[in-house]
């Protein structure tokens, strides 16, 4: 059966493959040509190109992907054009402007149940907290309340983290909902479908919904049709296409597990076997996740849900019949404040991005951060930069071994930049840095899926959740802490390079948008 898996999954992968490759020789040839039809064509797409230059000039856009298109249009005057509409037209405006319209309606209607159990809000406002901009900036904007009578807890590893996670599965009385960017058969998710296929079995209401670019070469082609056979709900997130379409770039990047409406998990850490360190792929791998139990879990579990009906009709009586808290009040203990959060690349609010500055711009004495990927445009740079220069102890920790060597190059391409700032960068020399974490002043800490790359803040579904002044703020810290000896400390001597080097950064970073 696994054999006959891999042959369709190969089969498919390659007809895309080839899809693509034909789309893209036939623009190139029509170029090409020295024809007479090449000559009006060469004309026509020059006046093409002018048009769309100027169009992106006045987009509401980030400027890092205007002047990215723009350099692509002045190196290629006859094909950069063309491709920018080839790139977005087939993206079927219609559908996008569609799912656009049923998430802001969703969006809309599901700001009260986010509330339903009381509004800590006006608590903040009379206790004057040093966190109330930014818990104003997420409830009154994003539409994401903040919480009390929640405990957290963290996980500096996807070791502890999958301990935790199978613990609570075996703990579900009505439902799991599960939702991630990569699923990969292994001991980690073999031991996961398996607590699900017997939670099904028992009668719960089991849901999975996972990327299919994220799964592109790790699920075979018909593996929803597979778990639904074992009573497993399935949805696959933006099917691929074989199209140059901006479409493809929109991709679930979230990993939310919730059980019941009372415990819920999100974090760095995808189903495969490389987050437990059970294979070697680069080296040791590094992640972290967080578990949150009380009132919390519910904004989790209503993010999921409106994953879950996106492009269906909404029913308030669907979401509602999922809230744990109707009968009997939370009894949580609360543990500081908690705020989960999450972001699209449908709206113009790039929440992920604004919690990190916030906390960035925040501190009065340190920000420690952890990320994969350092590919950020200029709002992050001036807020970094800011910070050090101002006094506030900014270090950040990527990864030595890295998954792809273009990123890499291009995170790098910021380091002198940083350090020159009074930035400490610092690079995992064990293997693959995977967290995602912000930790400033003892006070504030964010644990989510969001990189600091243009994908993660701009393009993707993300999500996050936001403590302060929890037990869980200290734990992050001494996380980071902990793994400084295991990293090094780059100097302006570790970034210099040939000239062809730094050209080739240099170029990179030019597309990093695209990247």
């Amino acid at each position: 059966m696994r054999k006959k898996w891999m042959g369709v999954v190969f089969r498919q992968r390659v007809f895309v493959i080839v899809i693509l490759l034909f789309q893209i020789i036939f623009l190139i040839y029509l170029i090409a040509s020295t024809s007479r039809v090449h000559q009006i064509i060469s004309w026509f797409l020059n006046v093409v190109s002018i048009a769309v230059a100027l169009y992106i000039v006045g987009k509401r856009e980030k400027s890092a992907y205007k002047l990215t298109w723009i350099f692509i249009i002045l190196m290629f005057p006859i094909f950069g054009g063309l491709l920018y509409i080839l790139f977005y037209a087939q993206s079927n405006p219609v559908k996008f402007k569609k799912m656009q319209k049923h998430i802001r309606e969703c969006e809309q209607s599901c700001r009260p149940l986010f509330l339903l159990s009381g509004d800590v809000l006006p608590h903040l406002e009379q206790s004057r907290e040093a966190c109330l901009p930014q818990v104003r900036y997420l409830q009154n904007t994003a539409g994401f309340p903040v919480y009390r009578h929640t405990r957290t807890e963290y996980y500096p590893s996807g070791e502890t983290y999958f301990a935790g996670l199978t613990g609570a599965l075996e703990k579900a009385e009505k439902y799991i909902f599960m939702e991630f960017f990569i699923l990969n058969r292994g001991e980690m998710m073999n031991a996961v479908i398996s607590i699900l296929e017997r939670k099904a079995r028992e009668g719960l209401d089991v849901r999975v919904i996972y990327d299919d670019m994220g799964c592109f070469l790790t699920l075979p082609v018909h593996y929803k049709e597979h778990l639904e056979r074992k009573g497993i709900k399935c949805s696959i997130f933006n099917p691929f296409r074989p199209i140059v379409s901006s479409l493809q770039n929109n991709r679930d990047h979230r990993k939310i597990v919730t059980i019941d409406g009372k415990t819920a998990f999100t974090g760095g850490i995808n189903l495969a076997d490389e987050y437990i360190n059970a294979v070697e792929k680069y080296g040791h791998w590094k992640d972290s996740g967080i578990k949150i139990e009380g009132e919390a879990a519910w904004s989790l579990t209503l993010i999921f849900l409106k994953m879950w009906n996106r492009g269906k009709t909404y029913e308030q009586s669907d979401y509602l019949a999922f809230y744990p808290w109707a009968e009997s009040a939370c009894t949580v203990a609360s543990d500081g404040y908690v705020q989960p959060y999450a972001d699209n690349p449908t709206d113009d609010e790039n929440v992920g991005e604004h919690v990190y500055i916030q906390i960035i711009n925040n501190a009065k004495e340190y920000v420690y951060i952890n990320t994969p990927y350092l590919v950020v445009d200029e709002n992050l740079i001036s807020a970094l930069t800011l910070a050090a220069k101002s006094g506030v102890d900014v270090r950040i920790i990527t990864p030595y071994r890295w998954d792809k060597w273009i990123v890499a190059t291009t995170s790098r391409s910021y380091y002198r930049q940083f350090i020159n700032a009074g930035i400490k960068i610092y690079e995992y020399l064990d293997g693959f840095n995977h967290s995602k974490t912000f930790v400033s002043d003892d006070q504030i800490a964010t644990v989510g899926t969001t990189n600091l790359d243009f994908r993660s803040l701009y393009l993707h579904f993300e999500c996050g959740v936001l403590i302060y002044k929890g037990r869980t703020v200290k734990k992050v810290k001494d996380d980071f802490l902990a793994t400084l000896p295991r990293c090094h400390q780059i100097s302006l001597a570790d970034c210099s390079k040939s000239a062809a080097h730094s050209l080739t950064q240099d170029v990179l970073r030019l597309f990093a948008p695209l990247l």
